[in-house]
């Protein structure tokens, strides 16, 4: 099998972490957790949960990290899993690299990511939850490559893992591995050092948790946001993998 490289797009509040796991899994894959993170909050200067671990941690120099992602697999695996934040890519960043790899798109109903989001943070911007960033990118690699990069939705891999993750990777011509459906619990040495902060619930996970749907209503403030939100998400939805 020729060498995979897979960029996995995702916002926040996602079950990107638990894809990683179940890619991670797999005897052929090596696994990145947000390799571009530390030029994120480098140039930013947002003041995240654990941000000076994460600069001292990772590079910060933004060419440096394109060039290893789309260098030779470690550990002499034939599959790399990229797991990235479409937030991270800020403007005027080189995204050359991005058609050295497979890009497929990670989404979320808007609601479930607002609901969830909120319980941590106020949203002051719809950027937050990177819906705009994933359309723009996502039409920027369509233009680029000529090819449509993959989409699946959350929703769809936790009603049905076995289905979506076989035509995932039909798709990313790498064969199915059932390893892809359950993991043993606890943090690995491949997780980002923010994982100290945020994994709790997916180090606690040995499979994806079945989907349950979200009845709450979302805050009155939060109205345009949403539904501005729906706009980018149900262009990406329409081409989805189900």
């Amino acid at each position: 099998m020729n060498a995979v490289k897979i960029a996995m797009w995702s916002g926040p509040r996602n079950i990107s972490t638990a894809l990683m796991r179940s890619f991670e899994n797999r005897e052929d894959t090596f696994v990145s957790d947000e390799p571009f993170y530390a030029h994120y909050l480098q140039q930013t200067g947002i003041d995240h949960p654990m941000r000076k671990e994460v600069i001292e941690a990772g590079s910060s120099d933004w060419d440096e990290v394109s060039q290893y992602i789309t260098g030779i697999i470690p550990q002499n695996k034939s599959v790399w899993y990229q797991k990235h934040m479409v937030q991270h890519n800020l403007p005027g960043v080189n995204l050359k690299w991005t058609e050295k790899v497979l890009n497929c798109f990670l989404i979320r109903d808007p609601k479930e990511v607002i609901l969830s989001y909120t319980k941590k943070y106020e949203i002051t911007s719809i950027h937050q939850l990177g819906f705009p960033q994933q359309s723009e990118l996502y039409n920027k690699i369509k233009y680029d490559t000529g090819r449509s990069p993959l989409v699946i939705d959350s929703k769809n891999i936790l009603m049905n893992p076995i289905n979506i993750l076989n035509k995932l990777c039909q798709k990313l011509e790498i064969p199915f591995s059932d390893k892809m459906l359950s993991w043993p619990s606890g943090k690995r040495d491949s997780d980002g050092v923010w994982g100290e902060y945020w994994y709790d619930n997916v180090e606690k996970s040995t499979g994806f948790k079945a989907y349950q749907k979200k009845d709450d209503k979302i805050p009155n403030k939060y109205a345009v946001i949403y539904e501005k939100s729906m706009k980018y998400y149900q262009q990406l939805f329409e081409r989805r993998l189900h």
